[in-house]
């Protein structure tokens, strides 16, 4: 789902952040023909995400580098178990081991914790969708790791769908010229989503034919009513203060989609160990 070499980008940028010019203890320490083993262990139960991309991060550093993945992205891991075996170069090894650890503990972090929400909604008509609130320069891995977790991606950028917020009809005035103007200038393939505050708010948006209505921090109870007055007119999100405590009760009410930009904003990274065959 993601292009390589936008993968690679990001690996690279985040080697040299973290090189520079030398890495002065494997250089010093490591002898250049040193050659060795190692493995990934969980230390979490959660859901494996971003292997392949920790592995390409040591391809890059050794054309000899050579992998076994264990448990593929999506599956779900217990701790102890060993994600990947991997042979290369001990220089290779020990100078990409931060950075490769850090893209699959922080995918793995989003993939686990959207299994959690897509769980917790099972057996209701919502699906669990991510947002822009994503880190600078890695939205691509952690979107992918949202869909490894069963979500879904909301907008990927501000090409893909006009999306009115509060902030847009507070600089530009009504919300019916707004859509006014969006619809005598858009292409006939892109929706349009207005967020709304209010039931009086809905009617509006529901009135002028908008396809998709964001309910911003609506209640369980006003929600339910939305979803009424709506009666599969329009997508209904929700969006604000969810949680994974609450998020069951939130899809109970009928709405079509939930956001959360926790699952990239501030997600934990899951616990996984890179441990070395010693010599």
């Amino acid at each position: 789902m993601i292009m390589q070499f936008e993968i690679d980008d990001i690996i690279k940028k985040a080697l040299m952040e973290d090189i520079n010019y030398i890495d002065v203890t494997t250089d010093y320490l490591i002898p250049d023909d040193m050659v060795t083993t190692a493995k990934y262990v969980a230390k979490a139960d959660g859901v494996v995400c971003g292997t392949e991309v920790a592995m390409r991060v040591f391809q890059l550093l050794d054309k000899n580098f050579e992998y076994e993945i264990l448990i593929k992205d999506g599956e779900k891991v217990s701790k102890g178990d060993i994600i990947a075996k991997f042979t290369g170069s001990a220089k290779a090894l020990l100078k990409g081991e931060r950075t490769a650890l850090n893209l699959i503990q922080h995918m793995s972090g989003i993939a686990t914790a959207t299994r959690a929400c897509v769980d917790a909604v099972a057996g209701t008509k919502a699906s669990i969708a991510d947002t822009r609130k994503t880190l600078p320069g890695l939205r691509a891995l952690q979107k992918y790791s949202v869909t490894v977790g069963g979500g879904k991606n909301h907008r990927y950028n501000l090409s893909d769908c006009a999306m009115l917020k509060d902030t847009h009809l507070d600089a530009y005035g009504s919300m019916e010229k707004a859509v006014e103007v969006l619809r005598s200038k858009m292409g006939h393939t892109v929706k349009i989503e207005v967020e709304v505050a209010n039931l009086e708010e809905l009617q509006k948006a529901l009135d002028l034919g908008v396809e998709i209505i964001m309910l911003d921090n609506m209640d369980c109870q006003q929600m339910t009513k939305a979803v009424e007055i709506t009666a599969g007119k329009a997508k209904l999100e929700a969006s604000g203060n969810v949680t994974l405590e609450n998020i069951k009760e939130i899809a109970q009410t009928g709405v079509d989609i939930i956001s959360l930009g926790a699952l990239t904003h501030s997600v934990k990274a899951f616990d996984i160990s890179m441990k070395i065959d010693k010599n």
